[in-house]
């Protein structure tokens, strides 16, 4: 992969995109000029409330240059479609489902910002979903017609609003607690994606959720080997979670895994071995 790009040739590519009202940013030339080679190409949709896209952004970019792949992210997820998702082979997603039309006083939710909101005269802070039935529909296509997804982190949140999304992704978000140390465990040592992983530990969101496929899908688990447990609305969910899963879905494959919220937790080297042999696998590199 090249190690840089001209200033001149930068611009011609994000213009082309611009113009055509999707910003995409990317180490090689854009998806709208033609590659030198038959490279699978990867799109990345990063960066929410609580995700800023930087350190996404550069924890991806060590793992996609590792495995020489040219790549694109986007924060825009309105234009998520069947006819961008076209000029790729694999679809990362990093980001949850909500969006905030009027607005938020800050990235984190803290109590004095509540404070802040109820004492002022200023919109009251409100989400919406952004995934629409036919991007729900053209993720579920992609992957259908031989793509690969990635869904990682938080974007089981995504498929509380899209049951197509839910379908081929194969879950949903229950809750976590705040950040703290857990146990990740390989379940499945068979997968190629989980070769050479060892178990380890990582002080990060335990993601809880809720799996609709096979169990003998399932490749990894997390424990909270402390004893503290997950909740959901006084529910107690217990210290354990199904962190990681992978299957085929009509000619393409689907991955989840739930280890990410600091750059710190998706370079724990364990954790970054086996994204890179998620990438593989779902490009049906190895």
């Amino acid at each position: 992969m090249r190690s840089a790009l001209s200033r001149r040739r930068l611009l011609k590519g994000v213009g082309a995109l611009a113009s055509g009202g999707v910003l995409l940013y990317s180490r090689e030339e854009s998806s709208g000029v033609p590659t030198e080679d038959n490279r699978p190409r990867v799109l990345a949709l990063i960066g929410d409330r609580y995700h800023n896209a930087d350190y996404i952004r550069v924890a991806l970019n060590r793992l996609f240059r590792e495995l020489n792949l040219p790549f694109d992210y986007t924060i825009n997820y309105d234009q998520i479609s069947a006819r961008l998702l076209a000029s790729y082979r694999l679809f990362v997603v990093l980001r949850d489902g909500m969006i905030w039309p009027n607005g938020y006083l800050e990235p984190n939710d803290y109590e004095y910002s509540h404070m802040l909101e109820n004492n002022r005269a200023w919109p009251k802070e409100q989400s919406v979903p952004w995934i629409t039935e036919d991007q729900g529909k053209a993720i579920k296509g992609f992957v259908a017609a031989g793509g690969g997804l990635y869904a990682m982190h938080n974007s089981s949140h995504i498929s509380l609003s899209s049951q197509d999304y839910r379908e081929v992704m194969g879950g949903a978000y229950i809750t976590h607690p705040p950040l703290r140390p857990f146990k990740v465990s390989v379940v499945n040592k068979e997968h190629p994606i989980t070769r050479d992983v060892q178990d380890f530990i990582v002080n990060d969101e335990q993601h809880f959720v809720t799996y609709d496929k096979d169990p003998k899908y399932i490749f990894l688990q997390s424990e909270n080997t402390d004893g503290l447990t997950g909740s959901d609305d006084g529910k107690d969910l217990g210290t354990n979670s199904i962190a990681g899963w992978a299957y085929d879905y009509g000619q393409g494959r689907v991955v989840f895994t739930g280890v990410g919220h600091t750059l710190h937790a998706l370079w724990e080297p364990e954790y970054f071995k086996l994204q890179k042999n998620a990438v593989r696998w779902l490009l049906k590199m190895s």
